[in-house]
């Protein structure tokens, strides 16, 4: 107890709030508490207490400088991600329904919509022209999209060929006045 005067002195000093220098001297207090059997008796006491304190102050800057102040969580409310995973019964569904579409046009489509291959190098790896592959990957979806019965382009959303299949459904609706 006689050390404290001399603690609160080298922690105003270090934090410059007196509120903060308190807490600091009772942060300081616990850890040479639950640390009494590492002081050697035979060592200076004051010197051991100023060194937790100001090991405890510079741990605490430390942390302040890894901390974004954020008292009313909106920040922490900017770091939120919805999910992007896929139900995995959805998924299921649309694998199934790929697998029903032709080989000649499954693989346009998934050259195209999953890989990002243009149509003249899906063309040229399929040996055939770019209006075949065109017309390959448009039925394609169209395939798809009437197997899955897409409501709305929302309704599948996970990946590349979904989305474009998704499309392909939006646009075949909109021209036929659905």
């Amino acid at each position: 107890m006689a050390e404290i005067p001399r603690l609160r002195a080298f922690a105003v000093s270090l934090a410059r709030n007196p509120d903060r220098a308190d807490d600091l001297i009772q942060q300081t207090m616990l850890r040479a508490y639950s640390n009494i059997q590492l002081f050697d008796p035979d060592s200076n006491l004051s010197a051991w207490l100023i060194t937790i304190l100001r090991n405890e102050f510079y741990s605490e800057q430390r942390r302040r400088r890894r901390e974004i102040p954020d008292s009313d969580g909106a920040y922490a409310r900017t770091l939120v991600i919805e999910a992007a995973q896929v139900n995995q019964a959805e998924c299921r569904e649309f694998y199934e329904a790929l697998g029903t579409v032709p080989e000649e046009m499954r693989k346009p489509l998934l050259l195209i919509g999953a890989y990002g291959f243009s149509y003249g190098e899906v063309a040229r790896a399929c040996a055939c022209a770019v209006g075949t592959v065109k017309s390959r990957v448009h039925r394609a979806r169209a395939q798809l999209a009437a197997t899955l019965s897409f409501k709305g382009s929302g309704h599948f959303a996970a990946d590349a060929i979904s989305q474009s299949v998704a499309t392909q459904a939006e646009h075949g609706r909109s021209h036929r006045g659905t």
